[in-house]
């Protein structure tokens, strides 16, 4: 399937338009190797979570664009699972951080695998020069959402550290 025509300069609305496809066929890809038990809104706690050991509630919900109590309600689903703890901050007890319990680590890694192996499955059937073209292009584009990421966070306010 060929999603755009080969141009030398690409307009950006161009490879928006494609990328946004390539995520799209991700996702089918993925939902295929996952047994996940976690929704997509609990795979999101997981992950954020794994990026940011010891978040408290209102800074999860925060990242999620979400309430506080919706946030506490899918963390009990997730503590209830197993793959959530809870725990008592040494410095303020009213306060509750958030981290990943060994079995939601080991979930994650047994999804990565997996998510892996179906991504190998479909660049095995690519010629190795657009492999390679597509790792240069997937690591520049890393790069350019970490930087717009870093920079969007650092417009946003510190938000208040005590659990809602």
């Amino acid at each position: 399937m060929t999603v755009t025509s080969l141009r030398p300069r690409p307009e950006p609305a161009e490879v928006a338009r494609v990328t946004s496809t390539a995520a799209e066929l991700l996702e089918v890809l993925w939902g295929r190797a996952s047994t996940a038990p976690a929704s997509a809104s609990q795979l999101r706690v997981l992950l954020i979570l794994e990026h940011h050991e010891g978040i408290n509630l209102r800074t999860l919900a925060d990242s999620l664009a979400s309430t506080p109590p919706s946030t506490s309600r899918l963390c009990d689903r997730l503590q209830a699972a197993g793959f959530v703890e809870r725990v008592v901050s040494a410095v303020d007890r009213r306060e509750v951080r958030l981290q990943l319990s060994s079995r939601g680590r080991a979930f994650l890694a047994d999804l990565r695998i997996r998510r892996e192996q179906a991504l190998r499955a479909v660049l095995d059937q690519m010629p190795a020069a657009k492999r390679v073209a597509l790792l240069q292009g997937l690591e520049a584009f890393c790069d350019a959402a970490a930087a717009q990421i870093h920079h969007d966070s650092d417009d946003v306010p510190a938000s208040d550290t005590r659990t809602a």
